[in-house]
């Protein structure tokens, strides 16, 4: 009989039938692997042998197309010495008490797994091991694991995981766990297809969009826009719809219900409502005049301050100032946003995409006013993310809906809605100012100011501590704009700005770009000032990495004009060459080699997946991506005024890892941010004009 553990039975107390061995695992207490035979202590990993030899395993991390539902399950097996064909994963739900960082942001899944679950598959393995031997009446040294086989060396005898699952389960924790050597990886390192790529792309991956419950209402909300609040609603002509079932009012909105999601925009299409206006409307206009005086301060507390920047500045035969411009971005998701919710009297069901499931249960017990151990969150795959999912809003907002309605609810976001009242990436302004002397840089200084951002700049990035004199201020601007972390936060912008203004300095001091990147890296290597957030070394690595595989030095080759970028973030060093050509005078990009540092890699086609899809991200936003507001409205509604990059705009990617033994890092953000700067660099190679306020807009607008 095959037993599996159901992703909804995630809370369960529970054993396998047929004496099947069941173990989970705590990142920080190995100690509390196994309890007792009729417990399931929830994990961080969560295994499951059936007798007919198949693993279950859980992935307690949200999914969000960042490859961590196949990666961390290869952690366990890995070390369990699993046959990955009888592996199967399913998607675990909230558990806050077992599992840890159930997260999908800052790129930090498989970083802060690492060593937790690849013990938890060697604890098992040991547990398996010992019961074979037990069973052979052998010593525990003769036996060796295969492919979920235990096999004793003298004589060739084989058990498989399912038939040695019950008597495992009644032995007692191993004190000591022994890893692999990584000699002996038949996972880690090689491409593993995602888990659920072939239910993606064949449609038959639920989203939470399609959640379907018995009983269940679709629920639209109409918005204000930022600045207005409501003052009446009509909803008379709403309720003649069919199919509408209810009008709520609640928190400043008013939401729609009915048997499908079309009766439910036609319910909210049909209401009349009036709005009035809240304070001033946000406007473009108005926060770009405001940032622009703002990056002429500086401040009391610099967030960096080496040396004497304007005691440098004096003494300068000459200094080169820059100003970018960063607009606000949304995270335009493909599957919009929605949440399922069924709130009654004494506990609450919550189900749907979100990026952090902990967040959710917790503001919506705050709004329930349930306890947080009455409240389940579950987690659907998700068609997108890039930090909106970050937020609870949505998800809080479906369980509103659900306990005024009395209700399962499904809420249902148009794409208009999540572009007019999301999160967005804040809009910014970054003032450079280099200082030169006897043609060497001797003074780095940057103010940034942006909307709603504390901390608008990335205060130890490099050039920070290769030079003497380095200080950065950083101004927030406060809007009623909601803003919120936007992929790779704020790198994804300074990124650009520091890698496109090291370009016009190496211009300056008649400097390869690339040579000038390595000397200041050298600098940082033997004469570091103040904190290095980064291994020069690993940078070096990289940059030289990238140069040999873009075929640096050959500008305008065959009309091919070639732009650098390198980012150091979330732990992974990055390095970009951007091929671009002028024909018929427009821009085309051609080709982006790419190369990275990220540690140890663990799943080569996820990992290259990564790094594809944040280029791809990057330039389409570096070309397309602006958000503008005018009298507290977005003017961007849909793709068809914001634009996506499309197919014929996207780049062919050559991608290679440095081979390192050093611990994995993040990759679901750090592709993106050099891309930018690479370009930008190719462009004005190509045409001699400077790029510094996003979006470009066309390439085919860029003309020489």
């Amino acid at each position: 009989m095959k037993t599996l553990v159901n992703r909804r039975d995630f809370l369960k107390v529970s054993t396998l039938a047929g004496g099947g061995l069941m173990l989970s695992f705590h990142a920080n207490s190995l100690n509390a692997l196994l309890e007792e035979e009729t417990q399931v202590f929830q994990p961080n990993a969560f295994l499951a042998i059936s007798p007919d030899g198949t693993i279950t395993l859980m992935a307690p991390n949200p999914e969000v197309g960042q490859g961590v539902k196949t990666s961390l399950p290869m952690l366990v097996a890995e070390e369990l010495d699993a046959d990955w064909s009888m592996v199967q994963v399913e998607q675990a739900g909230l558990d806050t008490k077992n599992y840890q960082r159930q997260v999908a942001g800052g790129s930090g899944s498989v970083r802060s797994s690492w060593e937790s679950f690849r013990k938890a598959g060697a604890a098992a393995r040991q547990m398996l091991t010992e019961a074979a031997a037990k069973k052979w009446n052998v010593p525990v040294s003769e036996c060796f694991t295969d492919k979920g086989f235990v096999i004793h060396k003298p004589t060739g005898r084989t058990l498989n995981y399912g038939a040695l699952a019950t008597d495992a389960s009644k032995l007692d924790l191993p004190k000591e766990v022994k890893l692999k050597d990584p000699r002996d990886y038949r996972l880690i390192g090689r491409r593993i297809v995602n888990v659920d790529a072939q239910k993606i792309v064949t449609g038959k991956m639920a989203y939470g969009i399609d959640t379907r419950r018995e009983g269940m209402l679709t629920a639209m909300v109409a918005r204000p826009v930022f600045g207005k609040k409501l003052k009446a609603v009509d909803d008379s002509r709403a309720r003649q719809i069919k199919g509408v079932k209810q009008v709520i009012v609640f928190d400043n909105k008013v939401a729609v219900l009915a048997t499908s999601t079309w009766a439910a925009k036609k319910g909210r299409d049909a209401l009349r409502i009036e709005w009035e206006d809240d304070g001033k409307p946000e406007s473009t206009t108005d926060y770009n005049t405001a940032l622009a005086q703002l990056i002429q301060k500086t401040t009391n507390e610099p967030k960096r301050n080496d040396g004497n920047v304007e005691e440098a500045r004096k003494q300068a035969d000459k200094v080169l100032e820059s100003i970018f411009y960063a607009p606000f971005l949304p995270h335009a998701p493909l599957e919009p946003m929605n949440f399922f919710a069924d709130v009654r009297d004494d506990r609450a069901e919550l189900f749907g995409p979100t990026q952090t499931p902990a967040r959710t249960r917790t503001e919506a017990a705050r709004v329930l006013g349930l306890p947080e151990d009455k409240i389940t969150v579950g987690m659907s795959r998700m068609g997108g993310g890039f930090g909106r999912r970050l937020q609870a809003d949505y998800s809080v907002e479906a369980a509103q809906i659900s306990k005024l309605a009395k209700s399962p609810v499904l809420v249902v976001w148009t794409r208009e809605d999540d572009m007019q009242g999301g999160f967005y990436r804040p809009a910014g302004m970054y003032r450079y100012r280099a200082s030169i002397k006897n043609n060497q840089l001797t003074g780095w200084h940057l103010i940034a100011a942006a909307a709603n951002s504390p901390n608008a700049s990335r205060e130890n990035n490099f050039p920070a501590g290769a030079l003497p004199n380095f200080r950065v201020d950083s101004h927030n601007y406060s809007t009623a704009i909601t803003v919120g972390p936007w992929r790779a936060p704020n790198h994804n912008f300074i990124a650009f700005t520091e890698e496109s203004f090291i370009d016009e300095i190496a211009l300056e001091l008649g400097k390869d770009p690339v040579a000038f990147r390595l000397e200041l890296l050298e600098q940082a290597k033997k004469q570091p000032v103040g904190t290095v957030a980064y291994e020069p070394d690993r940078y070096i690595n990289v940059v030289k990495k990238v140069a040999e595989m873009g075929n640096w030095g050959k500008q305008g080759e065959k009309g091919i004009f070639k732009g650098f970028g390198a980012h150091f973030s979330f732990g992974t060093y990055v390095a970009q060459v951007a091929d671009i050509s002028v024909e018929n005078g427009k821009v085309k990009v051609h080709k982006v080699y790419c190369a990275v540092d990220c540690g140890r890699v663990i799943n080569y086609s996820g990992a290259e997946t990564q790094i594809e899809g944040g280029i791809i991200d990057g330039l389409g936003h570096m070309l397309y991506g602006e958000i503008t507001f005018k009298n507290g409205e977005v003017e961007q509604k849909n793709f068809n005024t914001y634009r996506l990059i499309r197919l014929p705009d996207a780049p062919d990617i050559e991608v290679e890892f440095i081979n390192t033994t050093a611990d994995p890092q993040g990759l679901g953000e750090p592709g993106l941010p050099p891309i930018g700067a690479a370009v930008a660099n190719a462009i004005f190679a190509a045409t001699g004009k400077r790029i510094r306020k996003l979006p470009v807009g066309s390439l085919s607008d860029v003309k020489i």
